[in-house]
């Protein structure tokens, strides 16, 4: 099984419009398929930078003397960039969430199909997992993580039932926290994306990947030349809000700041005037593709 499927490969490679002497950063390796793919389109004086919190991301990395491989967060893109000496981006691509490799292997924690240790760290170097975010949080906090993160109905009778059952025993199995879970909603038709909520969740908290995606997102005007682009795939609406208030306003609020004369600027212009969704052919293929939301923002003046 491929580490990972990438969506709307094609069509992120053509809003990212490759200048084949031009710097890049794919600033979520995974397996590797965004990369490649620009790689085909750069030329020898062409430079990519391949960014991804999971070193073991890094075993799909090509042989190649144009790329340049950076374990961490995409979060400090610019301090790196600045240690690199890297000259201002022509664009960078980004797909959030959480890669096929990361559900699909039991032992990481981030599926309800396996029962496996709760761990769900994108950066197996991390301090917190979800088993201990699950033991260390109030009730209050629990219910909070669930309705944000997971806009989950009856937050608060899940987070209730979390601290009455940590008394007992403590919660450190996937297998542990579906059970749970299920005793709450019951075994209805909507079992299943209940629990794709709570684990969308506890991923989103473990990994701050809001937080991340923010503080990425200011540093971007300062790193892209004008004309440059990134291309971003989201895959929830809290993540896909941020970035379509960013490249519409330019800022994660989505409140377009005045100078004292009333004049406003953005650093990028939205290309598209929805998010792009994948073709029913992808959809076919990969089921993973259907919450797929495609932006694209040019940098201007």
């Amino acid at each position: 099984m491929p580490y990972h499927s990438p969506v709307l490969l094609e069509r992120s490679i053509e809003l990212l419009k490759v200048s084949p002497s031009g710097y890049y950063a794919d600033l979520t390796f995974g397996g590797g398929g965004h990369s490649r793919a620009i790689l085909e389109l750069l030329d020898s004086t062409g430079h990519l930078y391949c960014f991804d919190r999971d070193e073991e991301a890094f075993t799909n990395l090509p042989d190649d003397s144009r790329i340049t491989p950076v374990h961490a967060n995409y979060a400090h893109l610019s301090r790196w960039l600045h240690y690199f000496h890297a000259p201002l981006l022509d664009g960078v691509i980004v797909d959030l969430g959480v890669s096929s490799h990361h559900l699909d292997e039991p032992e990481r924690g981030f599926s309800y199909r396996f029962d496996a240790p709760l761990d769900m760290r994108m950066n197996q170097q991390g301090r917190r997992t979800a088993a201990e975010v699950l033991a260390s949080y109030d009730e209050n906090a629990l219910t909070d993580l669930f309705v944000r993160y997971g806009e989950l109905r009856s937050a608060n009778k899940l987070a209730k039932a979390i601290v009455a059952a940590r008394k007992v025993t403590a919660l450190e199995t996937t297998g542990q926290l579906r059970e749970l879970v299920q005793s709450v909603y019951g075994r209805d038709a909507h079992l299943q994306k209940i629990l794709a909520c709570v684990f969308q969740a506890l991923r989103i908290e473990v990994n701050a990947e809001l937080q991340s995606l923010e503080r990425l997102l200011v540093q971007l005007p300062e790193l892209i030349k004008v004309g440059g682009r990134v291309v971003v795939l989201a895959y929830h609406s809290l993540e896909d809000k941020l970035v379509k208030n960013f490249f519409r306003t330019g800022s994660c609020d989505g409140i377009l700041e005045r100078d004292l004369f009333g004049n406003t600027h953005t650093p990028f212009t939205l290309l598209n005037k929805g998010a792009e969704r994948a073709r029913t052919e992808e959809l076919n293929e990969n089921s993973r593709s259907r919450s797929a939301r495609l932006r694209v923002g040019e940098r201007v003046d």
